[in-house]
Parts: structure tokens; sequence; C-alpha cells
């Protein structure tokens, strides 16, 4: 089955974390222990329990999931409620990001029942029970749901972000058609939450030297762009054995988008580029 969009195959569908083997010699300080079970609240009869990923370097102990019971008739509907809930009444040092609450801004990303997603647009009507939550998969973890994306935003940086053109000598703004802007429709939407780059066992396996899925959308996104001007230069930069061919159309981004995007589509985009320009 070719995949155009997010919502050609349900999210259900979607395999969970990989399992670590008993034998995989992972030292102890790094192993998931069981952590605390907090009270339920009195008295609520519609409830939604959350096994929480905690991790905290700072005080030298192995992350462990903690188990939260939430009243959903005294909560919003979606995961971010809860999660804001329990740092406003339960745990304090539970450490999240978050910002916009309307699936803009992409900070509140997280693996949610073993899906990348955002938990401001994930109701909690889709949440398994009890429902579990770990922060991006492949990321180095700050602390809690927190992972470090500075390497994700290094990479993003790396290819350019802006349109590069000469000034017009009619001293207006560069004009772009209709026809033209439309190119851009299913890339410019990219909000750097980074669901696809962390889904992606390509970008696991070599995430120093290959850009992912985020990255080389937003590579196209320029590259689409009539009114950028240095297209040789942004091939030339790409026209590397990792930065962009160690993609292996897996498609995990493309499925775990929360913004229904195919970043699957615009790598395909740019290798076409990089043939049509050799021909």
């Amino acid at each position: 089955m070719l995949i155009k969009s997010s919502d050609e195959l349900p999210r259900k569908t979607l395999f969970k974390r990989f399992p670590i083997p008993r034998n995989a010699q992972v030292p102890p300080e790094f192993r998931i222990q069981p952590g605390k079970v907090w009270p339920e609240p009195e008295g609520a009869e519609n409830v939604k329990r959350l096994r929480i990923f905690r991790y905290n370097p700072e005080n030298g102990k192995p992350p462990q999931i903690d188990t939260f019971t939430i009243d959903r008739d005294d909560c919003g509907p979606m995961l971010l409620d809860a999660l804001l809930k329990i740092k406003a009444e339960i745990d304090p040092t539970l450490t999240f990001r978050r910002s916009c609450r309307e699936g803009v801004c992409g900070s509140c990303s997280m693996n949610i029942d073993g899906t990348n997603w955002l938990a401001c647009i994930r109701s909690m009507d889709e949440l398994d029970e009890p429902a579990t939550i770990y922060p991006l998969n492949s990321l180095d973890v700050i602390r809690d749901l927190v992972g470090d994306q500075r390497h994700a935003f290094a990479q993003y940086a790396a290819i350019k972000p802006w349109l590069q053109a000469e000034a017009p000598s009619s001293g207006i703004e560069h004009l772009q058609s209709p026809e033209d802007r439309s190119k851009l429709d299913g890339y410019y939407e990219c909000i750097l939450c980074f669901c696809c780059t962390s889904g992606c066992p390509s970008h696991w396996w070599n995430g120093d030297r290959f850009l992912g899925p985020a990255v080389l959308l937003q590579a196209w996104r320029f590259l689409a762009d009539s009114r950028d001007q240095a297209t040789g230069e942004r091939l030339d930069e790409l026209d590397d054995p990792f930065r962009l061919y160690r993609c292996h159309t897996i498609l995990n981004c493309t499925r775990t988008c929360p913004k229904g995007l195919n970043p699957g589509k615009a790598i395909a985009e740019i290798k076409r580029k990089m043939i049509t320009r050799q021909s």
C-alpha cells in the first residue's frame, strides 16, 4: 500500500516501542523501574490512568514509570490537559514542554501509547487504558518527557532554511503566482515537532549524518519555492550518501506526522530533482 497521507493508516496499527531483550546488557542505571503509584482521586467515577516515564539525571536514580489517575469529569479532554492537571495538583516536579495548546508550536510532542504525537491534540478518548507516555524516541532525555532536540535543530540550520535570492532590481518584493504558491502546500505547514524524525529507524541508526525526514521536508519546501535562487547549491549540499540517501522509504514519518504531512514524498521529490539535473 502506497501511503500518501497520515490518515490512510490507522494509528492503532503501528507497532509499539521496541522491547529490549534481557541479554541486551543495558546498565542497571538505565533500566526502567516501577515507580510511584499515586492515589486515585476520592469519589471519582470516570477516571483515566496514565503511566508516565520519569527521569531526573540529578538524583542518580534509574528512570521509572509513575502511575497517575485523573478524574476525567474534572479535567479537559486532551492529554495535555491531564498533564497540566498532574503538574498543578498532584506532582509539580513532572516536566514536559508545552506552549500553544493548538497543535501549532510542536512543543508537546511525545510518544503516546507507542506513537509519536502532540499531547495537545490527542484526545484522552483515544488513549489506551492505562495510557503510556514517554519522551520522543531516540532523543537524549533531559528530564521526564523533555528530549534534547539540539542536534535536530542543528541539522535544520544546516540546510539554510530561508529564501536565498537577490533583491529584485525593481525594488519590489519577489512575486509568486498562485500556482507556484500551491506547490508549497503540504510542506510549509511543518511545525518542527520532530515526531517524524524521532520515529525514523534510519535516523536512529545514522542520526549523526542522515538529516532525517523533518529537515529534508523543510529542504524540499525551499527547493520547491519559485522565489528561491539557490537550487543548485542546495542540491549540492544534499548530494551525499548519508544526508539524503539513508532514507529507505519505511514511511514511519508519514504515518506519525500530526499535521498530516508526507515527509516521504518530499524526500522522493528531492531524489527526483537530483536525477533530473543529472540528465
